[in-house]
């Protein structure tokens, strides 16, 4: 496979790599976070595989004296619609321009990071005193890159904001801004069973939980929940399920499709479960899960909205959910962005992210700086609603870019 070397400052040097196969296994072992499933190497085999919003994917590797110290991952949109990644109020004031001249919407992005999880440069870069060599070379690498495939914006997507510390400098100096993005949602399970999570709870959700679980247990047995570790037959009844939760969506960065769901199989630091709900034998709801270390993650769900309110079914498969990350002995799930409100009840607490963003050009990146803060800012108080207090502030003047991004899609809860 081509190798690329693209950026050297001194002893370093970065290389680019075509895929995920071309990453050394060992490498990407030693440096993913061993608990967070979304950066299991089968993720990335199973997004390279599909066709989920991508036209390429590519690997930027910093080697320092020859030895590799560090990975960024690269999502290639030539085309991205920006209707579809904006807001409700955004889209309505694009509508006419989308009518009229579509191809005015599509802007040619490059992603750093995960396009489906929390963003990270594994290795970190962080903890060398070199003068941020590594980080300048990564910065100017990833923008080589971009210019060499006329990619005008790029978007260090979804980190949390002291993931992106180690590059501030080299991206402030090269261009970029930070914006708000949406943050993860993340519960703690300190819980020797489910019952005593319930129970620890404060009176308000705890009440309310045991109040869907009565409401669930009320349609038995025309309902039922199993757990699943193959679901492969039940792929194209996932996909409506989830097509109407996307139907509802706010944004759509990335759609999963029937070839991710079929590759994203158990491997080696990777567990993969389904919750299924059934009616009879209709499937009605899942929620895919993902497993590694300690660490947990509900990925993407699908529901049958015509059943979700009276049976509560959004709350009953996370309920179902954190039960099997207790049972896998998982000190903490993630459920990332989306339904802010109910996730809270369910004692998550917000993980704040960022973006790093800039334009290849200096007078797309001006306008960029101008709007997208506020937009992003005021889409962000929307979005958490009574919740927006739980983050911490975001950082002063003259603090450097940290960077994550908006889980491309945000569904809205059910209930």
């Amino acid at each position: 496979m081509r190798r690329t070397g693209v950026e050297e400052d001194g002893a370093y040097r970065v290389e680019v790599l075509p895929g995920i196969d071309a990453v050394p296994e060992a490498l990407w072992r030693a440096l993913a976070p061993a608990d967070d499933p979304m950066w299991s190497r089968a993720v990335f085999a199973a997004m390279e595989r599909a066709a989920i919003g991508p036209d390429a994917y590519a690997y930027l590797v910093v080697r320092h004296a020859g030895r590799p110290v560090a990975v960024l991952p690269l999502s290639v949109f030539r085309g991205l619609r920006a209707d579809r990644i904006v807001g409700p109020r955004e889209r309505r004031l694009l509508a006419p321009v989308s009518r009229v001249a579509p191809r005015l919407l599509r802007v040619p992005t490059l992603f750093c990071g995960h396009l489906l999880g929390q963003g990270h440069v594994l290795g970190g870069l962080g903890a060398r005193a070199d003068g941020g060599a590594p980080a300048r070379v990564l910065v100017a690498s990833v923008l080589e890159y971009a210019r060499a495939r006329r990619l005008g914006t790029v978007v260090f997507k979804d980190f949390a904001p002291d993931e992106l510390a180690p590059l501030a400098d080299a991206l402030r100096d090269a261009g970029f801004f930070s914006v708000p993005a949406m943050p993860d949602t993340e519960l703690a399970l300190p819980h020797s069973s489910f019952d005593d999570y319930v129970a620890a709870l404060p009176a308000k959700p705890r009440r309310n939980a045991r109040a869907k679980l009565r409401r669930f247990a009320a349609h038995r047995p025309a309902l039922r929940i199993e757990v699943l570790d193959d679901f492969a037959h039940l792929v194209p009844a996932m996909l409506g399920l989830y097509r109407q939760v996307m139907d509802r969506a706010d944004q759509a960065l990335d759609e999963l499709d029937a070839a991710f769901l079929t590759a994203l199989r158990p491997a080696p630091g990777l567990r993969v479960r389904l919750v299924a709900c059934f009616e009879g034998e209709r499937l009605v709801a899942f929620l895919l899960c993902l497993f590694s270390g300690t660490g947990a993650t509900g990925a993407r769900i699908g529901l049958d909205y015509a059943l979700a309110h009276d049976a509560h079914l959004w709350h009953n498969v996370h309920y179902a959910a954190i039960r099997l990350a207790l049972a896998e002995g998982c000190r903490h799930i993630r459920f990332a962005q989306t339904a802010y409100v109910p996730k809270v009840e369910l004692g998550c607490g917000l993980v704040a992210q960022r973006h790093a963003m800039t334009h290849v050009r200096p007078l797309p990146r001006a306008l960029l700086r101008r709007l997208l803060p506020p937009a992003l800012g005021a889409a962000l108080t929307d979005a958490l609603g009574p919740h927006a207090d739980r983050l911490p502030a975001p950082p002063g003047p003259g603090a450097t870019p940290p960077p994550p991004h908006p889980e491309s899609r945000r569904a809205p809860c059910p209930e």
